[in-house]
Parts: structure tokens; C-alpha cells; sequence
């Protein structure tokens, strides 16, 4: 599994499930599961934008955090069209030109931030990370006891 650390209120509405793409650099042949990590670094000018408002932006909401995994996605593909000088690649409104589009799937919202160092590009999540995530993510085994 790799992890991704992206600005808020950007990562935000990746874990809401607002958007899903991830604006990138840089191409990437990974494909499976992904974190999603909130930088400490906030994209104040997209706080006001009306995109991220229609998404449900909310500064109150725990997944506004930074500094913390908030969710987990599969990253499913990579769109490089808009490199290309083609009109449009029809990856949605959240796709900018002069990036790479990085499909994103299956978005899953933690119930709860788990607070993590991020990197810039990808990065491999350590083994207790993981574990937190896996914890958070797997249903509870009802006690036969009660």
C-alpha cells in the first residue's frame, strides 16, 4: 500500500468523496490502495472556491484536519491527456490542465483522522499506520458472549 499527503480542503473532498481525481506532477504505475494524507499545508485560495463549497467544505468537520490520514481510496489510473495539447480528457471538473489525473476509487473515510508525517509524492506508510487503518476499516466481530 502507498500513501499520498495532499492539501486541505483538497484532501478533505477526496474523503468526502467529492472528488476523485488528484491533480499530480508526475505520473505514477502504482495502482491498488492509497491513503490519503492531509498535509499540514492548507490551499487557503481554494478554501473560498466554489467547487470545494459544493463539495460540502467545512473547516469544523474532523476530516478538515491536518497532519493526519483521513481516508483510503484505490487509485485506479492515470490520465495524462491534458500533457498532451488535447482539448479535454474528460476527467471532470476536478481535473486541471498541465497535470496528471489520478483516478481515484472507492473512497472510504476513517472514522476518525489518524495523525501521521507525510512526505511529499508517494510514500510507504509505515507497519503501524497500517495497522491503525486496518483497525479502523474492519468491522467488529460481534461477542458471542453477550
Amino acid at each position: 500500500m502507498q500513501a499520498i499527503s495532499v492539501q486541505q480542503p483538497w484532501a478533505f473532498v477526496i474523503a468526502r468523496g467529492g472528488k476523485s481525481i488528484s491533480n499530480q506532477a508526475l505520473p505514477t504505475a502504482y495502482r491498488g490502495p492509497l491513503l490519503i494524507h492531509a498535509s499540514m499545508r492548507v490551499d487557503l485560495k481554494a478554501c473560498d472556491s466554489p467547487l470545494i463549497r459544493s463539495a460540502g467544505w467545512d473547516p469544523g468537520d474532523p476530516l478538515a484536519t491536518i497532519g493526519a490520514v483521513i481516508a483510503m481510496a484505490d487509485l485506479d489510473g492515470v490520465c495524462s491527456s491534458s500533457l498532451l495539447d488535447r482539448p479535454s480528457c474528460d476527467c471532470g471538473p476536478w481535473a486541471e490542465p498541465g497535470f496528471h489525473h489520478w483516478r481515484l476509487t472507492s473512497v472510504r473515510a476513517l472514522p476518525r483522522p489518524i495523525v501521521a508525517l507525510g512526505r511529499t509524492s508517494l510514500w510507504e506508510p509505515p507497519a503501524g499506520l497500517l495497522n491503525k487503518v486496518q483497525a479502523m476499516l474492519t468491522p467488529a466481530t460481534p461477542n458471542p458472549l453477550h
